[in-house]
């Protein structure tokens, strides 16, 4: 298995794509180089995961899309963050600590009708911050998940249930949250129109 030190010298993946199908196998590419990258087997990282062997080599292949939640295991067991699977918009030069909007790097999941957007550089940072549009139906996964750090929020509009440690909480435009992220939790769109947050995660090793 690769050091970090190893890892973190390894030049960036360069997997773009143009459509949703294409965007899946460019997730599926990215999760199978990161996973050799540490020398990692399918059986190992299922372990490190939770993951049946059989979803992470559908992922792999691109024939499956995962949740946000599958997605948060996977990072957590490759040592990447969330947007390390962005793709990326290359549209000229800006600043090191500005993100033009034509310049977010995307991460579509669209079996889980999910699109996220990077709101913040692609430089080392403590805070991660994303602008997370659910679909009608859109959702976090079908599982409750927890995980090290804290996150909060900002419903920029329309309508989103929240559940934290099995209760829902509907919140509306205007409306915020922030919660440990040890606390079980998922969210989704229950409405028949789109719904947009800010979303902020703090990793574990940043808390």
């Amino acid at each position: 298995m690769k050091s970090e030190a190893e890892l973190a010298a390894m030049p960036p993946l360069d997997l773009a794509s143009a459509d949703d199908a294409a965007s899946d196998r460019r997730l599926g590419e990215c999760v199978r180089v990161l996973r050799q990258r540490m020398g990692l087997s399918i059986q190992e990282l299922g372990r490190r995961t939770g993951l049946s062997t059989g979803m992470i080599s559908q992922m792999e292949r691109g024939l499956a899309t995962p949740s946000i939640r599958t997605l948060r295991l996977l990072s957590l067991a490759l040592r990447v963050p969330i947007s390390f699977f962005f793709e990326e918009r290359p549209t000229g030069a800006s600043p090191r600590h500005i993100v033009r909007r034509a310049q977010r790097r995307l991460l579509r999941l669209t079996s889980s009708g999910v699109l996220k957007e990077a709101l913040a550089p692609d430089t080392p940072g403590s805070v991660e911050m994303y602008e997370l549009t659910l679909n009608p139906g859109g959702s976090s996964g079908a599982d409750f998940f927890r995980h090290e750090g804290e996150k909060a929020g900002y419903v920029l509009s329309g309508t989103l249930r929240l559940w934290l440690d099995h209760e829902a909480h509907l919140l509306e435009e205007g409306d915020s949250f922030r919660f440990p992220s040890t606390v079980p939790h998922m969210f989704d769109n229950p409405t028949e129109a789109p719904t947009r947050i800010l979303w902020i995660t703090v990793p574990a090793s940043e808390t």
